[in-house]
C-alpha cells in the first residue's frame, strides 16, 4: 500500500486523480453503468472513492467515451465495465441473488482508455 492510497477518502476529484497517479496511485478502475448513466469508481488497498466533481458530487457521465477521454489522458489504460441491473424478475416470481462487488469486478467486462 502506498501512502497515496492511505490519504484517499471516498470521493475523488480529477485534480485529487492526477496528483495520486503521479505518486504511485494504481487502482483497478471501474466503470459502473446505470441503465444509460455512468460513473467511475476507484478500488484501491484502503477502500473504494468515487470521481467526482469540484463541489464533491459523485460524477455522472453519458456515455463511455466521454470516460475514455477523460481518464486516458491521465494515463490511465483499461478498466472494468459494470452493471447494476436488476438480477431477478419478481413479475414473473424469478427470483436472483445481487452480485457482490467482487464479483462484479471479476465479471464485467475489460474496457480500453487509449
Amino acid at each position: 500500500m502506498t501512502e497515496i492510497d492511505i490519504s484517499l477518502g471516498d470521493r475523488l476529484t480529477l485534480k485529487q486523480l492526477a496528483h495520486a497517479l503521479q505518486h504511485g496511485f494504481s487502482p483497478i478502475v471501474e466503470v459502473e453503468s446505470m441503465d444509460g448513466i455512468y460513473k467511475v469508481r476507484f478500488h484501491h488497498a484502503n477502500g473504494v472513492s468515487d470521481l467526482c466533481n469540484n463541489e464533491g458530487q459523485v460524477s455522472t457521465f453519458l456515455g463511455t467515451g466521454e470516460i475514455r477521454d477523460t481518464l486516458g489522458q491521465l494515463g490511465l489504460t483499461h478498466g472494468v465495465l459494470t452493471f447494476s441491473d436488476q438480477c431477478g424478475d419478481e413479475m414473473i416470481g424469478v427470483e436472483g441473488k445481487a452480485m457482490t462487488p467482487e464479483e462484479m469486478l471479476t465479471y464485467g467486462t475489460r474496457i480500453a482508455f487509449r
